[in-house]
């Protein structure tokens, strides 16, 4: 089997066949085929999509291409991902909650992409939190606390780093197979045996309408359940920041906030006990999701998952007493100060990927992979849909480094937000659910 001949089909407007997309997914990781066709595999893929068997087929090699882990623990081993957005921190409760309901979660993370936030930035708010672990300390925390979130290693899925470097400068980042294929098996990697997809939809989202939404969650669920692990999606609301808070430190303080019940965000409650519970039941521990949510909410009110929180910061160099002392611990900006709107009214929509654009101008995103980040910025307070917004209620708080960016911030937002007399009324949070 060779490039040319695969490509060739391509040209012809044909698919190639399982096991030729599997010989292509291999060879991207070991370098038996050249960038230059890499880039011609990746735009025939957008030109002539993939059959469901080649997607599985594609995905596993890319998978197999670097180390897959195997676990011997006495619960299922799972784990969540979400396709990116604004104020989205649900990981950080859902990890602890899962652990303490007797699931094993090894949480593959990333950084910020573009204007949506990343975990592994959140987490790294907290001092000396350490993303980046070798396998083996990962396997004894995971063993110990129930869970961990780290960020991948070099050896997982060496195929996909290359095909995302090279879909990034050809135009192919948009096919959804490549898509499918590039979370996977990074994912699949981990050797897990349940997966829950939360799909993000609207303005903040890459998927901005429900058709691709859609699309993308269907490839996503019959994709893994192909490969052999069972899985399940929400598609879940971005016409507006999941929270009233966006910015990496922020939202770990909304997150300590909600998983101690102190002061729960109810948008971040309710999507880490649906995806929760949904996940329990695709991995044998609830009967139903209605079940598993039930068990979620009681790790959570009961201080279990606060708890298993603690652990794994702790374990991975963060202070042993985070979840009593979170507030000594995160970085605070020196300039707080609130947007105000333009004129008082209703607020009837979010530009949400214009709000996480602002948290990147702040310094709390990365306009190229080597920037340094302020943990410290961003926003709070967030006005959402259907909210009114006056000189008494801001549209929001920025916390900035300097009067300056607060003021550019704030013009951004104020941009990012309609007002209207009217307003409207929000989309549901949780608009569909795949394969469960």
């Amino acid at each position: 089997m060779d490039a040319k001949a695969i490509l060739a089909k391509f040209r012809r407007g044909e698919t190639p066949t399982a096991r030729e997309a599997a010989w292509f997914g291999s060879a991207i990781g070991s370098g038996d085929v050249t960038d230059a066709q890499v880039g011609a595999f990746a735009m025939g893929v957008c030109r002539a999509p993939l059959s469901e068997d080649a997607r599985v087929a594609l995905t596993l090699a890319m998978r197999d291409s670097g180390n897959v882990m195997a676990w011997d623990m006495p619960g299922p081993v799972v784990d969540k991902h979400s396709t990116g957005g604004v104020g989205d921190c649900v990981s950080l409760p859902l990890a602890a909650a899962l652990a303490a309901c007797g699931a094993y979660v090894p949480m593959i993370s990333g950084r910020g992409l573009g204007h949506t936030g990343g975990t592994l930035d959140k987490l790294e708010s907290v001092p000396g939190y350490t993303a980046i672990v070798a396998q083996d300390r990962l396997r004894e925390i995971v063993n110990d606390v129930g869970c961990a979130i780290v960020g991948a290693s070099a050896d997982i899925a060496p195929s996909d780093k290359r095909l995302y470097a090279i879909r990034d400068v050809t135009g192919t980042v948009e096919s959804i197979d490549l898509i499918t294929a590039s979370i996977l098996s990074k994912k699949l990697a981990a050797g897990l045996e349940a997966l829950i997809l939360d799909v993000k939809c609207g303005s903040g989202a890459f998927m901005k309408d429900a058709a691709s939404a859609r699309a993308l969650g269907d490839s996503l669920v019959t994709t893994a359940n192909g490969a052999g692990c069972r899985t399940g999606a929400l598609i879940t609301d971005m016409d507006q920041p999941l929270i009233e808070t966006a910015g990496n430190a922020l939202e770990v303080a909304t997150s300590m906030q909600t998983l101690t019940c102190e002061a729960i965000s109810n948008p971040l409650w309710q999507l880490t006990v649906e995806l929760g519970g949904a996940l329990l039941a695709l991995c044998g521990i609830a009967g139903s999701p209605g079940d598993g949510e039930g068990r979620i909410e009681t790790a959570m009110r009961s201080g279990q998952a606060a708890e298993r929180f603690e652990r794994m910061i702790a374990a991975l160099g963060g202070p042993a007493d985070f979840v009593g002392s979170w507030r000594r611990y995160l970085p605070v900006a020196p300039v707080v100060q609130d947007v105000f709107p333009a004129r008082p009214g209703v607020v009837a929509s979010v530009n949400t990927e214009m709000v996480g654009t602002a948290v990147v101008h702040l310094g709390g995103g990365r306009l190229r992979e080597s920037d340094a980040l302020d943990l410290s910025v961003g926003f709070d307070t967030l006005a959402g849909i259907g909210e009114s917004v006056s000189d008494q209620r801001p549209l929001a708080r920025v916390h900035a480094a300097s009067e300056d960016a607060a003021e550019a911030a704030a013009a951004e937002i104020r941009a990012a937000y309609s007002v209207t007399e009217a307003g409207a009324t929000p989309a549901k949070l949780v608009q569909e659910r795949i394969g469960l």
